[in-house]
């Protein structure tokens, strides 16, 4: 019997610190879209339109396959990541982001047909990670939030920007079977 694999962007687990993970990410490439929040409603209103795009809403009509994780980050967002359009959004808003598969680059994927829907290359970084099961919920996402936090400040390690929620499964799996994480960007150290 074979599993069906959700494919990932490309990473490493470079170190451990008790239950967050320091991932470094190679260079992958997203579509995103900022939709208006609040936080529990942001996926599910980027959701139909991005699902849109690589289910071939595009202008070449190419269909890709759903890959994981569906992020979103609060806006604005201040890394170096950022494309010019997402630091003027209004604050308040979600950065929703769809990775596309390994080997479509943003001078390989297809444009969107939809005006909202932008591509974007996101660099190599460095990210800590926690992971957690569950709905989304303010509470869940707060107590695992400063879980990270705590780690990283115990480890001296000091991040960049705003914490990525990231969701791995289909809206059907149960609560219990679910994968969420929280990123944070660590800061550059020279």
């Amino acid at each position: 019997m074979t599993a069906n694999a959700t494919e990932e962007p490309e990473s490493k687990i470079v170190r451990q610190l008790g239950d967050v993970e320091i991932r470094e990410y190679a260079v992958y490439t997203v579509a995103e879209l900022v939709v208006p929040g609040p936080a529990e409603e942001a996926g599910n209103q980027a959701f139909p339109i991005l699902a849109g795009y690589i289910f071939g809403k595009n202008r070449d009509e190419r269909k890709f396959a759903m890959t994981a994780p569906v992020t979103q980050v609060a806006t604005p967002v201040k890394l170096e990541m950022t494309a010019p359009v997402i630091q003027n959004a209004a604050p308040g808003g979600f950065l929703v982001q769809f990775v596309l598969p390994k080997g479509v680059t943003l001078a390989s994927a297809p444009k969107p047909l939809d005006a909202r829907v932008m591509l974007r290359e996101v660099p190599p970084r460095r990210v800590a990670v926690i992971r957690y099961s569950g709905f989304w919920s303010e509470a869940n996402y707060s107590e695992h939030l400063a879980k990270l936090q705590a780690a990283l400040r115990a480890a001296q390690l000091e991040t960049a920007g705003e914490p990525v929620f990231a969701r791995y499964n289909a809206p059907f799996t149960p609560w219990f079977m679910r994968r969420n994480e929280i990123w944070l960007h660590l800061a550059e150290t020279r």
